[in-house]
Parts: structure tokens; sequence; C-alpha cells
């Protein structure tokens, strides 16, 4: 079936438009753009550069996607914005596309939440099922994973990574990796426990919550480096697939070190 446009939007010739698309007015869609079946653009969306949206997204007055990302190095390389299907991009936010540094790409995953104000710079990869709240901003290469959700008025440092069904409270500044099923926030935000409410709202059992919650406890409260106490929750728990997930993270490469519970002396 064809798009549905209303007469004040200004849609390039050459974007490529899918089955029952809406566009509302004063929209502006370019060359390069794609949309998805049903994507619907409300009213005064801009969308350029090399953008694709996936089906049934989506997108509120005044967002804008796709333009020149906020990075000097920049130098009009054919980077991308890859939006996926079943997002709900509201007011004012702006996603910006990659960089040659970046690996090319800005990639948005599906079923997300956008709130207003709501920024993802160049070369961002973010998960399923996210929640960014109102004025969230994630610098440049910042990874989020699944279920993840970032407070309003959050600030995350470039190349930071959030693991999946983390909780970022709100007015924090992320400037540390932060582990899969963390609770963290403050001004500098630090790791303050795991995210239970998550947890209890995504399925997970007791017996795995409880087995997270020990682990936890090993990793961050015991005496030792961190090296070690790594290490020794790894043996503990090397059949538990949360903390699996916990101890991969944290073993992986990364230009940020971990989030972790606030000192005695902080």
């Amino acid at each position: 079936m064809t798009a549905t446009i209303h007469p004040t939007a200004i849609i390039d010739p050459s974007a490529r438009l899918g089955d029952d698309v809406s566009i509302g007015p004063f929209c502006t869609v370019g060359a390069s753009v794609t949309l998805g079946d049903r994507v619907r653009l409300v009213s005064h969306v801009v969308i350029d550069g090399r953008t694709t949206i996936g089906a049934d997204t989506v997108v509120y007055p005044f967002a804008t996607l796709g333009l020149r990302p906020q990075d000097l190095k920049f130098n009009n390389e054919p980077s991308t914005l890859e939006i996926g299907s079943s997002n709900q991009i509201r007011e004012y936010v702006t996603m910006h596309p990659g960089t040659e540094g970046g690996g090319m790409v800005t990639r948005v995953g599906n079923n997300g939440l956008f709130m207003v104000g709501a920024h993802v710079a160049h070369d961002c990869k973010i998960g399923n099922n996210v929640i960014l709240a109102n004025n969230a901003t994630l610098a440049g290469h910042v990874t989020v994973g699944d279920f993840v959700i970032v407070g309003g008025l959050s600030a995350v440092h470039q190349f930071v990574r959030i693991g999946p069904f983390a909780i970022i409270g709100g007015m924090s500044g992320v400037e540390k990796d932060v582990i899969p099923f963390g609770l963290v926030k403050g001004e500098r935000a630090h790791l303050s426990g795991l995210n239970m409410v998550g947890l209890e709202r995504r399925g997970f059992s007791r017996e795995d919550i409880r087995a997270l919650r020990s682990a936890y406890r090993m990793l961050f409260a015991h005496e030792g480096t961190l090296g070690e106490r790594i290490e020794e929750t790894a043996t503990h728990y090397k059949d538990q697939a949360q903390v699996e997930q916990i101890i991969a993270f944290i073993r992986a490469a990364s230009d940020r070190p971990i989030c972790q519970p606030k000192s005695d002396d902080e």
C-alpha cells in the first residue's frame, strides 16, 4: 500500500518508504533515508543522512535523526544510523550517525522508548527494550545492553559500556562501565547494588536472584584485589549463567574502568 504524506511534508524522491508509512505535517525526509513498513512521523520530524528506521517505529515532533554528528573529526564519511523496529522516539530526541573512528555506524535496537530530549551520539550501540528517560544523554561510542533503563537527566561518558538489565538512577554522571544487572546512581555514579526490581519484573527465578546477590557480595564486599575476587567468584559460580555474564563483562577489554561501590573514604 502507498504511504500517507501530508502536503506540507518535504520528501526527497530518492527516499525509500515502506508500506503504510505515515508522514505528518512539516516533516523533512532526506534522499538516503529508508523508512520501514508502518513507520509514523507525527509532525515536524527531520530525518537525513544514511538513516534506516525499522517497521512500526513512531517518531514524535521535533525529533532529528541522522544529521551530522557532533564530532569535529567527522569528514563527511558515508556513515549510517540504523534504528530498529517498534521504537517510540519522543519529542526533541536526537540520534547521530557513526564516524570513521567508531565503525561507521550508530545502531539502535528494537522496542526502545526514547523520551523527550534524549540524545544518542555517534557510534553508540543500543540493545533491545532500552529506555532512555527524559533528557538522558549518551556520549559517543557508548554501548548499552538489552533491557537497560537510563534515568532522566543522566549523562554517560564516551566509550562507557552498560551491561544488560542494568539501571542508571536519575541525574547520574556515569564515567565507568556498569556491570549487567547493576544499579548505579550519583553525581559521579557509583555501584549501589543490583537492579532487583528489574530482575523480578523480567521473571528471573528466586534461585538466580539469590545467586546474583551472593556473587555481588563476593565481587564487591570481600577483601583482596578485584582480580582476585573475579577469579574466586568465577570458580564458585562457574555454572550460573547470570554470574558468568557479569564475569565475562568485567574481563572484556574496555576503555573505561568498572563502576564499583563507594569506598569508606568517599
